[in-house]
């Protein structure tokens, strides 16, 4: 026992003996006690760092597999630059030369495409993410590289990377596409629409901000941040400020941010609001793409109606007619003002619906695709979940058809027999 345990419970009534001896105990144990104290706290602090390194579920950069994203790709080196500088090469007089995110996406595919075949020199940027079957982007790849599209395999938040592009090639254009798409995984996932969509967004344009050149920057926004909106067509005058999905308020806070950047930097930003774009190649979490492979599975089709029976309708836009509207915006894109993350004066801001015009009732939708696939079609009548999805879209595209020329051509009978036929 120590011989603290001597020291009587009640205070002020012991009076502690001036021995040197007792002093000098105290002062050895004290010392002691101490020093094992010193050794057990270094040691805890040694297994708190070791699990904390070695435990997936512990360390967040093994945790957030987005973050784990920056860390598992491979570039740079003589070869890399070289294919980098080939792809983005300039083969026609006055071409540009365009970074494109998200180039192995659907639009995104389409667009490098385009692009690479009217001589502009065209590199991308994908970081092939599993939110559906990333063997569909590596296909899309391989037809981008048999047209000498070179993709380079990275996040959008790698701010390394993007710096390091930037010095390889000076880029004119930077056509923004990447980004979590799908309004219902938002309530699965909403951390992956921050980090591609806001995160990644404001990483693209600090690192725009500061290149010398800046690019002018042409990115996809989207129908959804009409919202609740209820007035039709929809118009960009209209308000945007009732998003009924994660994915649409992201968005939404993309055209704010767009429009900080442009004020502050001198940034030339063009949004284009996309209404349900459809088509070859396309992506297989939409409608007319699942609705397609479950009728050839001879599967019921649900079909939403609102509430009191109201029609869902969509302003489904053919891919081309897409495509055609992004490289007008391209086009008439102004120079960015600023040098070296300083504006020099005023720059262009801009934002342009891009759909159709004719809104088509999800119930047409399902028709046109059983009178293509020869096959009689069950139908499901479900209510409309509360998920984020809205009763209808419908665009006003006066304002592009003025200012881009812009005019669609691709009805929904001709644009999904092209599709069938893909």
């Amino acid at each position: 026992m120590s011989h603290l345990d001597d020291i009587p419970s009640t205070p002020g009534k012991f009076k502690m003996e001036k021995s040197p001896f007792i002093h000098s105990r105290m002062r050895w144990h004290w010392q002691s006690s101490l020093a094992k104290l010193t050794f057990w706290s270094i040691v805890f602090f040694c297994l708190i760092l070791i699990f904390f390194f070695r435990s997936p579920s512990s360390n967040p950069l093994l945790q957030d597999p987005y973050r784990r994203s920056l860390r598992t790709y491979n570039w740079g080196g003589p070869a890399w630059e070289k294919r980098v500088r080939s792809s983005a090469r300039v083969r026609s007089r006055n071409g540009f030369s365009v970074l494109v995110t998200g180039a192995a996406g659907f639009v995104g595919t389409h667009v490098s495409s385009a692009l690479k075949k009217r001589g502009d020199g065209v590199l991308g940027l994908d970081n092939f993410n599993d939110y559906y079957d990333p063997s569909l982007k590596r296909a899309r790849q391989e037809l981008l590289e048999r047209s000498g599209v070179f993709i380079v395999e990275g996040d959008i938040n790698d701010s390394a990377l993007l710096m390091k592009l930037f010095e390889v090639v000076a880029f004119t254009h930077v056509m923004h596409l990447a980004a979590q798409a799908g309004v219902r995984y938002a309530m699965e996932n909403p951390g992956s629409y921050v980090h591609s969509n806001i995160a990644g967004f404001v990483n693209l344009l600090e690192v725009c901000k500061s290149a010398n050149p800046q690019p002018a920057i042409v990115w996809a926004s989207s129908s959804s941040v009409y919202g609740l909106n209820n007035k039709v067509p929809f118009s960009e005058k209209d308000r945007t400020d009732q998003p009924a999905s994660l994915y649409a308020a992201t968005k939404k806070a993309g055209e704010e941010i767009a429009h900080t950047y442009n004020h502050i930097y001198g940034l030339s930003l063009t949004g284009l609001r996309f209404f349900t774009v459809y088509g070859p190649w396309g992506r297989p979490d939409m409608a007319y793409f699942f609705f397609t492979r479950d009728i050839l599975k001879r599967k019921p089709i649900p079909i939403f109606e609102a509430a009191n029976h109201g029609t869902v309708a969509r302003d489904f836009t053919y891919i081309d007619d897409i495509v055609k509207g992004c490289l007008a915006a391209l086009d008439t894109a102004e120079k960015s003002t600023g040098t070296g993350g300083k504006k020099k004066g005023p720059a262009q801001l801009r934002v342009y619906n891009l759909g159709n015009t004719s809104p088509v009732p999800v119930s047409t939708l399902v028709s046109i695709l059983e009178r293509l696939l020869k096959v009689k079609v069950k139908r499901n009548i479900m209510k409309l979940p509360r998920n984020g999805d809205v009763q209808f879209t419908h665009a006003n595209v006066s304002l592009a058809q003025r200012e881009l020329g812009y005019k669609p051509t691709t009805d929904l009978q001709t644009g999904l027999k092209k599709f069938v036929k893909w």
